[in-house]
């Protein structure tokens, strides 16, 4: 059974949910907003910190910490994006780090160069 979590950061008009617990995984969207809703500007290490920084509040809000991540799944605009994304994301996390991927992909949100979806293992936490 899927449990919604509330995570507190702005949902936006679209459809979806941004983090949800099934089966002992919890499944995060992240994008760099604000909590206004509005998107971050200063260049991709600003909006990935920005979207990580949401990360870890879903994370928390279901109960987790960032070490529980086992998977993360990065969506850029650009390759050029990489190397700073990769020095912001460096911050987040500790060794042994999740699995991650990272693709090249039309984001569909104005103005914003990163998505990031992750799962985390949240079978520990009370429920």
């Amino acid at each position: 059974m899927r449990k919604v979590i509330d995570t507190g950061l702005p949902r936006g008009k679209s459809p979806v949910e941004l983090a949800a617990v099934a089966n002992g995984t919890l499944y995060v969207c992240s994008i760099p907003s604000r909590g206004d809703g509005s998107i971050v500007d200063g260049g991709i290490e600003a909006q990935t910190e920005q979207t990580l920084r949401n990360l870890k509040q879903s994370v928390e809000a279901a109960g987790a910490t960032m070490d529980d991540v086992v998977q993360v799944q990065v969506f850029l605009s650009g390759e050029e994006h990489f190397q700073g994304m990769n020095a912001a994301y460096a911050k987040f996390f500790n060794a042994p780090y999740p699995v991650r991927a990272t693709f090249i992909a039309g984001i569909i949100v104005p103005g914003a160069n990163i998505e990031i979806l992750a799962q985390a293992d949240v079978s520990h936490v009370n429920k």
